[in-house]
């Protein structure tokens, strides 16, 4: 225990204060920053029929939604108890405190650190009737490369994986490596969910390759679908 209190403080020093402060505002006050956004923008949806087909038929689910592209699909889905993966690094940590202040639960771990762990507990929630949500290219990228976690995951669970993105009328990209995006006060925002894909159980790894490599396009076509609605 004395060993990991003397590695986080190391850590913690190693901070600038701008890296510290951004991380306790991030924590404390996200979620109201997100509530906000979403109550300032209208929502319009495309594609809505496929999450409602998986919802009402009881099927299993993961959402799957590129890393920049999470900030108004959290919003629409908050308190549904869903359970998300979400990195063991520090913006996994502000985005983890920032979820549950929504009404999700965490599972916490990547492809780089925890991920066996996570997917342990994903694939148990997905199991018992639950939802999850992905973000396949986290947590560090490359960008709009969809991971093999989430289709191991959806195929020893049963789950099906659902793209989903949002863009927005008026809204601002930041130059991460994700290129985080944010829909602007006062905008139109719309909300798009792709096919659900479904990975059958006795796939060979040739069948598993296949259909990440599909998604992945998938989720990209879907974000261009989503950009161009208001062009």
């Amino acid at each position: 225990m004395g060993i990991f209190f003397r590695k986080h403080i190391e850590r913690s020093r190693t901070k600038s204060w701008k890296q510290r402060l951004t991380f306790f505002l991030a924590t404390r006050l996200g979620w109201l920053a997100i509530l906000a956004l979403g109550y300032l923008t209208r929502v319009r949806f495309v594609g809505r029929e496929h999450f409602e087909w998986l919802r009402d038929n009881k099927k299993p689910f993961i959402y799957c939604i590129w890393h920049g592209r999470i900030l108004l699909p959290i919003y629409v889905h908050r308190y549904e108890n869903i359970r998300a993966m979400v990195s063991l690094h520090d913006d996994g940590e502000m985005i983890a405190q920032t979820l549950h202040r929504l009404g999700y639960v965490t599972a916490r771990g990547s492809s780089t650190r925890g991920g066996q762990r996570a997917m342990i507990e994903m694939i148990r929630e997905l199991k018992n009737g639950g939802a999850g949500a992905i973000m396949p290219d986290g947590p560090k990228g490359p960008r709009h490369e969809f991971k093999t976690g989430p289709v191991a995951i959806a195929q020893r669970s049963g789950a099906y994986l659902l793209p989903f993105t949002f863009s927005s009328s008026r809204k601002k990209q930041f130059k991460s490596w994700d290129r985080f995006t944010i829909m602007l006060p006062f905008s139109t925002s719309v909300a798009m969910y792709g096919e659900p894909v479904h990975v059958p159980a006795n796939a060979m790894p040739e069948e598993v390759e296949r259909i990440r490599k599909d998604i992945e396009k998938r989720m990209i076509d879907l974000e261009q679908r989503a950009d161009a609605y208001f062009q």
